[in-house]
């Protein structure tokens, strides 16, 4: 249920006593002052288990107000936001708001024992937070288990009243979710995983806002339609919420002008398909240019990993003309040209031509803190291969790390409760800047790397410092794109590039005038991304990988970047409501 009490600040009034020109001016002021107030969005969030079907199947699924996806959030630019979250399911769970820079405000981050202990069935939480010099498109997700299989929806930030988009302003906007679906509950998929040290079973359809579309049993009915007028241009706000898989999406016959990624601007340019990885927005511009009929939208899986299983279904939804002909209305509708799924080239020029619209003058040159990350699967070595819970390759469990280290969520306390109350054995700051094995990380890694270490260890960084990280994928297993999420911040990617980094090289030919402003960035299978950050948002913030798979076996780690001088740059006071582990 959302509380619809929105407060929008008043402008002044004047006195009749003040002349023609004041009353001129003060009408103004008011005038402009009612464009410019920020207004505040109170919501409730019940989460609980309703019916959902999908595929000919009921399953008991968990979502919010009873929506599958979620409520879309829809506020502007320096509006803040009070969500309180209603625990209803019988599941731990939090909620992240992805993207959302959250300064200061660790608390509202919603990493499950990172900035926050779970909100426990039964239970409540507040998140409070304001949304600060950030437009375009973002999501909400659990981030809790798997929770985010279902628990999603989009958050969009407009401009301030008054202030226009740098791009033509489209007739109309839809969101569009690109999601999976497993007919039976992802926490047991993910339960199953977890027992047998095997991959987790593939979905068993890709959706659009919550659909599969009319090439799955089941589901013609159902599938999304998206009406437009000839000539029309609208904005399609794509988004990435599938739980672990890459996706190409096209529109059949339309081209799509790209304007933003992950909530940043970005230069125009045109193409027929674009890439998005879990976690990533695309916005794109899209004019209804063609003979008026129905198209369809469609996705399905870009896949990196050699050799692995994946769903190699197609989801579509169908833009419909609403001006076209009966006759047009019944035949099928035209399916988009997708790549194939290992179209690696597609996939990395796409990537490549993504520029940031206002990035100029603003990546840091001067490096204060260099970090070299390996990231990647690992295998884990069975006394008993032939063990049940040793389902891996070759009797193995499947783990992953990043320079070698596999990441262990506490679970008596959350990392950033730990570090404000001063609690020891909880973590450590001594993650290594570099593997503490250097070896050739494209080629044939000795198995004796192959097995990383556990541990709960944090990176350490200085407010206000000048941070470079280079993310180099690995052959160990298989050689795979990650795309990796830093909560809190948004970073400009300066350079990528395939094999293994070379820092004495590959710095003269980064990208320091316009590359792209993000929030997740693939690394390039076999290959390396640099990106560049100022370390300005004090607490601790979850670096990991958005394949939850991956997170689970632990691609990850955090980022604890210290207070600096005084209250505007120190962690706000946690908030009263802060569940407790």
């Amino acid at each position: 249920m959302e509380l619809l009490r929105n407060q929008r600040a008043k402008p002044s009034s004047s006195s009749s006593r003040f002349g023609l020109l004041g009353l001129l001016a003060v009408f103004i002021f008011g005038f402009l002052a009612s464009f410019s107030a920020a207004e505040v969005h109170y919501h409730e969030f019940v989460i609980e288990a309703k019916p959902v079907k999908r595929l000919c199947r009921t399953h008991s699924t968990i979502t919010v107000n009873g929506l599958f996806p979620g409520p879309t959030l829809e506020v502007r630019n320096g509006d803040t936001l009070v969500i309180k979250a209603i625990n209803r399911a019988q599941y731990n769970i939090s909620l992240h708001w992805h993207g959302v820079r959250q300064l200061r405000n660790p608390w509202a981050d919603g990493p499950e024992y990172v900035t926050q202990c779970p909100i426990q069935p039964g239970a409540t939480y507040t998140y409070r937070y304001t949304i600060q010099n950030q437009e375009g498109t973002l999501w909400w997700h659990a981030h809790s288990r798997w929770l985010r299989a279902t628990v999603y929806g989009a958050l969009i930030i407009r401009p301030k009243m008054g202030s226009p988009y740098p791009f033509p302003t489209p007739k109309r906007e839809f969101p569009i979710i690109l999601g999976e679906w497993w007919d039976r509950n992802p926490q047991d998929v993910r339960k199953l995983a977890l027992y047998t040290g095997a991959a987790p079973n593939s979905s068993d359809a890709y959706t659009i806002n919550g659909q599969p579309g009319d090439l799955y049993r089941c589901s013609n009915k159902e599938t999304m339609k998206f009406q437009v007028n000839s000539g029309e241009t609208i904005l399609l706000r794509v988004i990435n919420a599938a739980m672990n898989q890459e996706l190409f999406f096209a529109v059949a016959n339309h081209k799509l002008i790209v304007v933003e990624a992950d909530a940043s601007y970005t230069k125009p340019f045109t193409t027929s398909v674009i890439m998005v990885g879990p976690g990533q927005t695309t916005n794109v511009l899209l004019t209804a240019d063609q003979t008026p009929g129905r198209y369809y939208m469609a996705a399905r899986a870009y896949q990196t990993a050699q050799n692995a299983a994946f769903d190699n279904t197609t989801t579509t939804a169908i833009l419909e003309y609403k001006n076209g002909k009966q006759k047009s209305f019944l035949s099928a509708p035209v399916l988009p040209q997708l790549p194939a799924f290992n179209d690696t080239n597609t996939a990395r020029a796409f990537i490549s031509q993504v520029k940031g619209l206002k990035s100029k003058g603003k990546v840091p040159t001067k490096i204060d803190k260099s970090l070299f990350f390996t990231v990647g699967l690992g295998l884990i070595n069975c006394t008993n291969p032939n063990s049940p819970r040793c389902q891996g390759p070759n009797g193995t469990r499947f783990t992953a790390s990043i320079n070698n280290i596999s990441f262990v969520f506490p679970r008596r306390n959350s990392l950033m409760q730990a570090y404000l109350q001063g609690q020891q054995g909880v973590f450590t700051t001594d993650f290594p800047s570099s593997p503490l094995v250097k070896f050739d990380y494209t080629g044939n890694v000795s198995r004796g790397l192959w097995q990383p270490v556990h541990g709960t260890k944090l990176v350490k960084l200085k407010y206000g410092a000048n941070v470079q990280i280079v993310l180099q994928d690995t052959s160990i297993v298989t050689t795979e794109e990650h795309p990796m999420h830093i909560h809190g911040y948004n970073f400009y990617v300066v350079g990528m590039g395939t094999g293994n980094f070379n820092p004495a090289k590959d710095p003269a030919n980064f990208n320091l005038i316009d590359p792209p402003h993000r929030n997740t960035i693939g690394t390039p299978p076999g290959g390396w991304v640099a990106v560049r950050f100022v370390a300005d948002n004090p607490g601790i913030w979850l670096l990991h990988c958005h394949i939850d798979s991956h997170l689970t076996w632990g691609l990850a780690t955090a980022l604890l970047v210290e207070n600096g001088v005084g209250t505007l740059q120190s962690v706000q006071s946690p908030p009263l409501d802060l569940p407790r582990c």
